[in-house]
């Protein structure tokens, strides 16, 4: 499954959870419905090319993203107004897509619907919950799907840019060669002696003690392998310490800039880590290496057909927000297309 089909079956799951909670709680999902009112009527958030975008969207949109984004629902300092400015963006975006969609005349596709419909009553056949609303959701389901599809089908045609042609993909490979370079290589060594990180200052010392003596074994010629089958705690003690060729980025950046300076076959002086005292020793280096034009061609071609779809998508929505007249009510937030 490609990426956009496993984000689509999640948003679909997500969807299905939002109706069914709304069975379970059928006051508060009717009060959901009801916009936002004062004395005037109802509370609007923006005027979107006329459309008025009701402040209770607004602000279920955010509570939900605060859910989502701040474990137990608390915003750290300074972040509260970066929050609203996300979901006003987005509330403000889609809006402006479905007026498009709507421009062009777009519709649901009916098998389309009708397909992700039927994977739903697969799925949650099982549930009494879902048993006991279906008829009730399945209409408001229906049309969340269809105007999901529909934003499908816009992203699709946004996104059908030309194929790229050989000489593009080539100066494209050329230009980006860090994308097609297969990076170092360390083949590292290592004996780990074991340290609760709560452990008082005495028991790291003393680990630290142990492992300069156990360096001092292995200048004075006892095999490094020998000494990490018997004091290493790492799970490659059974392989002599060998932890095999791990490329660059995989080891913490602390960590990286400390073996960067190590030269091969060399063991030195024992480095502090969250897990414990350690001896690493370099083995081999293997330079980066860049690939081929034939080896990474394929690849090269997608990433500048992604590379240009993403730019088609990204032009196409500041273009509507360019020409859009966005009105923000008083004491929101900012939008710098607002006039």
């Amino acid at each position: 499954m490609d990426g956009r089909k496993a984000m689509r079956r999640r948003g679909a799951v997500t969807l299905l959870c939002a109706f069914l909670a709304a069975a379970a709680f059928p006051v508060l999902a009717d009060a959901a419905q009801e916009p936002a009112t004062s004395q005037h009527g109802p509370a609007a958030f923006a005027t979107i090319n006329g459309k008025a975008v009701a402040m209770q969207e607004f602000e279920t949109a955010f509570i939900a993203a605060v859910r989502q984004k701040f474990y137990h629902g608390k915003i750290p300092d300074g972040q509260l107004e970066v929050v609203r400015q996300e979901v006003a963006d987005r509330i403000i975006v889609g809006t402006l897509l479905r007026q498009e969609a709507e421009r062009r005349g777009l519709v649901p596709e009916a098998a389309r619907v009708d397909e992700a419909i039927a994977v739903y009553e697969g799925r949650y056949a099982a549930s009494p919950m879902w048993q006991q609303n279906r008829e009730r959701l399945l209409p408001g389901l229906r049309d969340q799907i269809g105007q999901q599809n529909v934003m499908e089908q816009l992203e699709r045609s946004v996104r059908a840019v030309p194929n790229p042609g050989d000489d593009e993909v080539r100066a494209f490979y050329a230009a980006k060669t860090e994308l097609f370079t297969e990076p170092e290589k360390l083949r590292l060594s290592v004996i780990l002696l074991k340290v609760d990180p709560s452990s008082p200052k005495l028991v790291w010392d003393k680990a630290r003690e142990e492992a300069e003596t156990i360096r001092g074994r292995i200048r004075a010629g006892t095999p490094f392998g020998e000494l990490a089958r018997v004091h290493s705690a790492d799970d490659s003690s059974a392989k002599g310490g060998d932890m095999g060729y791990l490329h660059r980025g995989m080891l913490p950046e602390v960590l990286q800039e400390k073996i960067d300076q190590y030269q091969v076959g060399v063991v030195p002086e024992p480095v502090t880590l969250l897990e414990g005292v350690a001896l690493i020793r370099v083995e081999d280096k293997v330079p980066a290496k860049p690939r081929t034009f034939d080896e990474v061609a394929g690849r090269a071609r997608d990433l500048l057909r992604r590379e240009r779809e993403d730019k088609a998508w990204n032009d196409f929505i500041a273009s509507l927000r360019a020409k859009a007249d966005i009105r923000m009510a008083a004491g929101t937030v900012r939008d710098g297309t607002s006039r």
